[in-house]
Formats: C-alpha cells, sequence, structure tokens
C-alpha cells in the first residue's frame, strides 16, 4: 500500500508531494493509481490521470502500458484508456479545458505537474471525487506561489486534516540512487539559481508580492524562548480559520504558540482567559470578537481589543514587516513561517490589500503582528511583565498569573 498519513496519523485522502524534475515522483504515482484501481476497482468504476497537455497525459499512459503483463488489461490508444482485468478503466485526461473534466464518478485520481495545472481543473477533479469520496495524489515541480498546488501543499505540510505532504529533493534521489550528484552539480552550475532550486529543490522563489521578503524571514528564525512573555497577540477564528495566541518575550521572541479550530466561543474564551492572566494581550475584537474581549477584560485586566479596518491592517503589517526586515524578533519554524511565507499584498485604488492567498490562512500572522504592535508600544500600551512569578515557556505549562499582582514596566524594549 502507498497510503500517507496527515498529522494525525490517520490516511490523508489528498497527499500533495512536491518534488525534483526526474525523481520518480510519476512512476510512484503511477504504481499507486494502479494498486487503487487493482484493489478497489470492478467493472464501471473509473480512475484518472491528469495532465496539464495531453502530451504528458500520453507519457503516464505508455508508461504504465508497458509496465503491465498482457493478461491483466487492454488498451485503447485513441481513447487513451486501459481497462483492467476486474472491470476498472484507468482514463489519462488532459486539463487543457477544464470544463470536460466534470461530470464522471472517479474512486482515485493522480493530477500530475499540479503546478501547471489550471485551478479551474483542480476544483473539476475535486468534484468528481465527492460521491465515491476517493483519494487524490497531486505531484509536481514547485512553480512559484501563485497557483493552487502551492496554497494546498502549504495547508498539508501546517498540518490540516485529511491532508498529506511530502518533498522530494534531488538530493534525495541522489542518495536514493535514482539520480547521480555530478548530473546535479552541472545543473546548479549552468541554471539560473531560482530555476534550480524550483526544479531541482522543490523550493519556490518567487517572493513578488510578499510584504516581508523570503530572505528576510528565514533570518529571523530560531528556537522558542523559554523564556515568559510579555506582550501576546491574539487573532479569533471565523468560519475554518484558527484561533490563534502568540506570545513574545522581552526580547522579542516567540515564546508561545497556540492554535485551534472548531471550537465553541465559550471553551475558546476560557482558554484564552487561561493563557493570557494578567498580562498585556491585544486581542482581535472585529464583529464577533467584541464581546469576547469584554469577556477576557472581566478576567484579564491588561486585554485590550484591536479591531481590523484597512487602514489598521495596513499600520499592522508595516509595523510586523519592520520587525522582520530589522530582524528584531525570532520566530519558530512551522506555522508561521509558512503562514508568512504565503501572505501577499496588492495595490488597489484605495491603497495596499493585506491577505492570505485563496484558500490559506494568515491567522498565524495576525496573531504575531498583534504581538508585536503591542510588543513595540505602537498600539499605545506599556510592555508589562508580572514581578515574582516564576514562569515557563510555552506558557500554557505555568499556572495562569492573578490579576492585580505587582508589575515592572520594562523600559526600551521597543527597538
Amino acid at each position: 500500500m502507498f497510503d500517507a498519513p496527515d498529522h494525525t496519523g490517520a490516511p490523508a485522502r489528498i497527499s500533495l508531494i512536491e518534488a525534483s524534475t526526474k525523481a520518480g515522483k510519476t512512476h510512484s504515482a503511477i504504481c499507486w493509481l494502479a494498486e487503487r484501481a487493482f484493489l478497489d476497482g470492478r467493472p464501471g468504476r473509473n480512475f484518472w490521470w491528469v495532465a496539464p497537455v495531453n502530451a504528458q497525459a500520453k507519457i503516464a499512459y505508455r508508461r504504465l502500458k508497458l509496465a503491465l503483463p498482457p493478461w491483466t488489461h487492454e488498451v485503447n490508444a485513441s481513447e487513451l484508456f486501459i481497462r483492467l482485468i476486474n472491470g476498472a478503466t484507468i482514463w489519462f485526461k488532459n486539463a487543457e479545458k477544464p470544463d470536460n473534466l466534470y461530470g464522471d464518478d472517479v474512486y482515485a485520481c493522480v493530477i500530475d505537474e499540479a503546478s501547471r495545472v489550471r485551478e479551474a481543473a483542480w476544483h473539476a477533479v475535486r468534484s468528481t471525487l465527492t460521491a465515491t469520496k476517493g483519494p487524490l495524489r497531486c505531484i509536481g515541480n514547485v512553480k512559484g506561489r501563485k497557483n493552487w498546488f502551492f496554497r494546498l501543499a502549504r495547508q498539508a505540510e501546517a498540518g490540516a486534516d485529511g491532508l498529506h505532504f511530502s518533498k522530494l529533493t534531488a538530493w534525495d534521489a541522489v542518495e536514493g540512487g535514482v539520480l547521480d550528484r555530478e548530473e546535479i552539480e552541472d545543473a546548479r552550475r549552468l541554471l539560473p539559481e531560482a530555476v534550480f532550486r524550483e526544479l531541482y529543490l522543490a523550493e519556490a522563489s518567487d517572493d513578488e508580492g510578499n510584504p516581508f521578503g523570503f530572505a528576510h524571514i528565514a533570518a529571523c528564525l530560531g528556537p522558542l524562548s523559554p523564556h515568559p512573555p510579555v506582550a501576546v497577540g491574539v487573532d479569533l477564528a471565523r468560519s475554518q480559520d484558527w484561533t490563534v495566541v502568540v506570545g513574545l518575550d522581552r526580547h522579542g521572541a516567540v515564546c508561545g504558540i497556540e492554535r485551534w479550530q472548531g471550537v465553541p466561543w465559550g471553551e475558546t474564551t476560557a482558554r484564552l482567559a487561561d493563557l493570557i492572566g494578567a498580562r498585556p494581550a491585544l486581542v482581535d475584537s472585529t464583529g464577533v470578537g467584541d464581546p469576547i474581549v469584554e469577556a477576557l477584560q472581566r478576567r484579564c485586566p491588561q486585554v485590550r481589543g484591536f479591531t481590523f479596518t484597512a487602514a489598521s491592517k495596513q499600520r499592522l503589517m508595516e509595523g510586523l514587516s519592520l520587525s522582520i526586515q530589522s530582524r528584531a524578533i525570532t520566530i519558530p519554524d512551522g506555522p508561521i513561517r509558512l503562514e508568512l511565507e504565503a501572505f501577499e499584498y496588492v495595490y488597489t485604488r484605495t491603497g495596499i490589500r493585506y491577505a492570505a492567498p485563496e484558500g490559506a490562512h494568515d491567522d498565524c500572522v495576525m496573531a504575531l503582528a498583534l504581538a508585536n504592535a503591542l510588543w513595540r508600544g505602537s498600539e499605545g500600551h506599556a510592555v508589562a511583565e508580572p514581578v515574582g512569578i516564576p514562569r515557563l515557556s510555552p506558557w500554557l505549562d505555568a499556572a495562569p498569573a492573578a490579576p492585580g499582582g505587582d508589575y515592572a514596566y520594562l523600559e526600551g524594549l521597543a527597538p
């Protein structure tokens, strides 16, 4: 079996595989699709291979046709399908006209060269798997950041339920005996760095539209701080988003991050009160957040609300960008970094709009930006640290601070 788990260890229905060119991703995906068709197939059941253009679909068709023993199948070269001995049919389709992909019920599918497949085709393929609840594998090289495959892979990498993420670089293929090291070194010598990193290292290099800069984000990476938080930022969940709590210590290093989704507002409020205690916190008070902030303020004396508008969000993002580009803060690798790298800005008639790409999350970015604003003092609040109360990090491991304690106001924290 070629099944892959999601972050919980359960079998993932959708697997995203970013891989080096010529590293064996096509071969393994063909084997996976054939296995699914032999195990789950019966007369009338369809299994799909979807490629950007017909010529690429024919490559997979020819490979599978040659790999299967003759007695196990029959082929149709004009319509590009292979019918197995159990009656299942493996179709090899192109995504040039996404509307042509609607209609069938599909029991398993591979989207090949997914970064080059139109988003409308991904929508169509997903719809064909609805009735069957069939699994899907998306494979391909990395090609920039502004495509559905890159965004979905980031969700999988961040630990979304039901999604699996894998990365296979050229060096992995060299170690496995699939590629020759000298050939890869030659490609690195001859190709532009950005092209080599995408094709062989599965690293997106296009940072156009990112307000922070990938190099600056990477320069801010560091371990989770063991020190207590002096500024806490909270972004509240909406719809399928996450509630995220981020704490910064006195040096601007992330010392705790908590995130959850699908939790009732009452339980969320209780969790936040325990995490914040008597620490200074800036909490999203937009919309449904307003009554939550009011409830928190009854238990947490240093909670302040922050209402998101176009202008306030721009000010918040500019402050975070300044902190990142001056390396004033330190962030751990993981969901925060992934969201920072995916974040975008675009110019509109009314100003600059900051947001995550369609289908992606920005909750960690918002919580970090709120904590950063409080830490820098840009929202007009003093940064304070409880005195005489031992703290651990992440703060969830420590007893909540009692309100009304003695506070030492720290000077010179804002860089």
